[in-house]
């Protein structure tokens, strides 16, 4: 495209997208005009005619176990695979808790199953934590893994476990591009069972795991379907004993995996498509079978989670929420996240030398924004920029926000072009009710910050290749919509 051309378009969004919202009169990203622009700028743009889009899907989840107490059969699992020797991955406070005690139980109830703790994975890990996990796991001959935690906990485990096949391998050879090399994983890692102790990652689901790169302020991660648990054990008791900043915060993560899955660009408009199936990424883009898993857990979320909230004694809720964070681990597994999540990421690892923020209700002695937390932060700004893409979708989650249905008069009543906004209202409104902090200001942040927090976004490729609005538009790297939605979300 001629740089006049383009500078034209850029005048045009920059002209056109805002407008008055019809619920508080504040200026808001106007939609139509938006899409309008984008419209004219994708036809402007050079035609490539030998990139293809992507005319396949795959779904790949792990095996699922789910009731009451089932903790206590993951020794028989172990003796079941014919395990030689296991790796046991947890933290120090769940090692002290109710599920590390019922997972050695099980192990130890069998004969000739030798196994090894490590219990010093840190919660939300780093480079440095991850490589002394894999120290400690090349160490041993494992030929099993078994992980009982949270997100940090069952990540670490299937680092560890990649890094002991691939035992000269760098840690940044499979994290993913453009932060690390994104090397492909060919070869046949060990069995790992995960069994979570929070409603929050789904990372008993997937292939994903997530650090924090300190060098550079900012989280990534290495995703491949090679990585996920061969069993995940979902047991009801297991949530018993998290915290209730825990649970709403690993709830938060659930609400925004759902969200970001259901309204990913669609698997057919993203490019390239792979030259080798090998190559065909974890998070694809939005599919029908990921739709029925991020659909439902939205739905369960939005109404299970307060409840958590308010009495975290709830059963009922705490195994709606357990069920809930497995669905939306296989929903956005397959589909993937976007904007929440890739913002997200410079949000937490910037806190640790900027705000210093620590969360009430987290034992921890370091600065934390927990997951959750940062990614719901920008929440109701990413939501508003993504409705124009698919007001259908945007129609359906704020019809789930405020507790009715698609053909309730409130919601038909909306035009597409001002569902974004009235999606921010609900958004916000539903994080207030649960405590949320309102906006990055609350948690430290000032408007000096946003340029860093735009700079440790623009690397999580991996999530804004699949946001509508930045990951399909052809030579747009996204910075100048990034820099609005941080913006918007300073405060609410």
């Amino acid at each position: 495209m001629a740089s006049a051309s383009r500078n034209t378009i850029l005048r045009l969004i920059n002209a056109s997208q805002y407008s008055v919202c019809p619920c508080h009169g504040v200026r808001h990203p106007h939609p139509h005009g938006q899409l309008q622009a984008i419209s004219q700028l994708r036809n402007l743009a050079t035609p490539i005619h030998t990139v293809e889009k992507e005319y396949a899907f795959e779904v790949a989840a792990s095996n699922l176990r789910f009731g009451d107490g089932v903790t206590s059969e993951v020794g028989m699992d172990l003796k079941n695979m014919k395990a030689r020797k296991v790796g046991v991955f947890t933290d120090p406070n769940v090692a002290k808790l109710r599920p590390m005690k019922a997972a050695l139980a099980a192990l130890e109830a069998e004969t000739d199953l030798p196994f090894e703790v490590y219990d010093q994975v840190v919660a939300e890990p780093t480079e440095e934590s991850w490589r002394n996990a894999i120290a400690w796991a090349r160490n041993h001959d494992f030929s099993h893994f078994l992980a009982v935690g949270g997100g940090s906990v069952i990540d670490t485990a299937k680092a560890a476990n990649l890094f002991t096949v691939y035992k000269d391998a760098d840690l940044f050879d499979f994290i993913n591009a453009p932060v690390g090399k994104g090397l492909p994983i060919s070869q046949a890692l060990r069995p790992l069972i995960a069994v979570p102790t929070t409603a929050g990652t789904g990372s008993e689901t997937t292939g994903t795991a997530i650090l924090d790169i300190t060098s550079r302020s900012f989280k990534t991660g290495i995703a491949n379907r090679a990585m996920k648990p061969v069993l995940g054990i979902v047991d009801t008791h297991n949530t018993e004993s998290c915290p209730t900043a825990v649970h709403i915060s690993a709830g938060l993560d659930v609400l925004f995996h759902s969200m970001e899955s259901y309204t990913t660009i669609h698997y057919t408009e993203r490019t390239p498509r792979p030259a080798n199936p090998i190559l065909r990424p974890a998070y694809q883009g939005s599919n029908p079978v990921a739709d029925v898993f991020s659909l439902w857990a939205l739905q369960t979320t939005v109404k299970y989670l307060p409840r958590v909230a308010k009495n975290p004694n709830d059963e009922e809720a705490r195994r709606q929420m357990l069920l809930a964070s497995s669905f939306a681990g296989i929903g956005f597994g397959n589909a993937g996240v976007h904007l929440c999540h890739g913002i997200s990421y410079p949000i937490s690892g910037l806190n640790k030398k900027g705000p210093k923020y620590k969360h009430p209700g987290y034992v921890t002695s370091s600065p934390i924004i927990p997951h959750g937390v940062s990614v719901a932060l920008t929440g109701p700004a990413v939501f508003q920029f993504t409705a124009p893409s698919s007001p259908d979708r945007h129609r359906q989650a704020l019809a789930i926000f405020n507790g009715t249905t698609l053909s309730d008069p409130s919601i038909t009543k909306i035009p597409d072009s001002e569902i974004g906004a009235y999606l921010y209202e609900s958004i916000a409104r539903f994080l207030d009710g649960l405590g949320v902090p309102r906006g990055l200001k609350a948690v430290g942040y000032a408007t000096s910050d946003i340029e860093q927090l735009v700079e440790g976004t623009l690397p999580q490729r991996r999530v804004l290749d699949l946001a509508p609005g930045i990951g399909d538009i052809v030579g747009s790297d996204g910075r100048e919509y990034l820099t609005r939605i941080v913006e918007r979300s300073m405060e609410y």
